[in-house]
């Protein structure tokens, strides 16, 4: 998880707070660990943790996700996962916004 404010959050993101967004991921049993990380790429997190699953959303191609090739050098596997239209972080703040339930 991204820290507030990072390379890739805009200002006014994320809406939730760390622990909460934390707090969501680590219910869901798939999910292993929830790592907080403030560098500008996960990288280092991946070398470190050497995950067996990386996942990332369908908007990205496989070769954009940063640290593909580790994951996979080791066995491990990149899975691209749906991305359910409307449910974006920025589809969300903007009804949020216009007080609208169409956005």
């Amino acid at each position: 998880m991204t820290k507030p404010g990072g390379t890739f959050s805009p200002a006014q993101r994320p809406i939730l707070s760390e622990r909460d967004r934390a707090a969501m991921l680590s219910a869901l049993s798939c999910v292993d660990l929830v790592v907080h990380f403030g560098d500008d790429t996960p990288i280092d997190l991946i070398k470190s943790l050497r995950p067996d699953i990386l996942v990332k959303g369908s908007d990205y191609k496989p070769e954009e996700v940063v640290g593909k090739e580790l994951v996979e050098s080791y066995g491990g596997a990149v899975k691209l996962v749906e991305v359910v239209r409307g449910y974006s972080t920025t589809n969300l703040t903007r009804k949020v916004q216009s007080g609208s339930e169409k956005a």
